[in-house]
């Protein structure tokens, strides 16, 4: 076994481990690490990544399920939604410039990480698990899915927060409801690449594997850790992404990126100490998850 697919195999690990606890972030890691470290091109990279998330994501919502994490009618309706959405705007997508679309997938990602970080004001500490209304199910679901489908994303980032901030899901459930999407969406686009695209099985089969055992371990996570703390988690989650993307997309060099963020830091850290009234205690301060 090469060092090059050992280090696929332990990377793949976070890959499961992120869809079993966070219900998404599969594509953002699982196309990277087959793209730059197994070295495949990039349309074999997307491939495979939709049947090694789309499986995990599958398997996953199984272990969800069990412990009432899985509302089977919203997942299923928008799901289905979505993948009318995602058909539409790929066409669209494929109109508008690459170096547009990734900005503003970035920019999506920025503006979900901080619904996700801040919260809702005014929302119950137990939410009431409830079925939607299929309208609203259908139209969320065209939503998500025509953007994620023009920003050529698997969409984990927004189903959950559409089902947490628009849906009024808990995290946890909306977790576990994302996954039954994800999947539905993972194997509707990898019908569609398989017609151009040949995979290596072998490897493919072996992340898989792999992924699979870290979705187990997310998924008995997504059980203990609480939601407050998971749902902020996953906002962070999401912002050092979407910064990953803009900083390759707009050329900025790596040294500005920490620069800045050490401004920013040294910033929020003198505002916390020196100002009682400063903004950052009040966007920290504890409110129902």
């Amino acid at each position: 076994m090469s060092a090059t697919l050992v280090i696929t195999l332990l990377l793949s690990v976070l890959v499961g481990v992120s869809l079993g606890l966070l219900g998404g972030g599969g594509s953002i890691l699982t196309v990277p690490i087959l793209a730059y470290v197994a070295g495949l091109d990039a349309k074999e990279a997307i491939a495979a990544s939709l049947f090694v998330v789309g499986v995990t994501s599958a398997v996953s919502v199984v272990a969800h399920a069990r412990n009432g994490r899985v509302r089977w009618r919203t997942g299923l309706i928008f799901g289905a939604a979505g993948m009318a959405g995602a058909f539409a705007g790929g066409l669209l997508g494929g109109y508008i410039p690459g170096t547009i679309l990734m900005i503003a997938f970035a920019l999506m990602m920025l503006a979900t990480a901080a619904a996700m970080i801040r919260g809702r004001r005014g929302q119950a500490a137990a939410p009431t698990i409830r079925e939607l209304p299929v309208l609203k199910v259908i139209v969320e679901g065209l939503i998500v899915g025509l953007v994620t489908g023009i920003v050529g994303a698997g969409g984990g980032f927004l189903v959950v927060p559409a089902l947490v901030l628009l849906g009024g899901l808990p995290m946890s459930v909306a977790v576990g409801t994302s996954l039954l999407v994800i999947a539905m969406k993972s194997f509707a686009g990898l019908a569609g690449y398989l017609t151009t695209v040949q995979l290596d099985w072998p490897l493919v089969l072996s992340v898989t594997a792999v992924a699979v055992a870290g979705s187990f371990v997310g998924a008995r996570l997504a059980g203990i850790i609480p939601e407050q703390t998971l749902r902020k988690g996953f906002g962070v989650f999401v912002l050092a992404m979407a910064v990953l993307v803009l900083v390759q997309e707009l050329a900025v060099p790596l040294w500005a990126v920490g620069a800045l963020g050490g401004v920013v830091a040294l910033g929020a850290a003198i505002c916390w100490v020196a100002l009682p009234s400063c903004p950052l205690r009040r966007l920290t301060a504890a409110r129902p998850a």
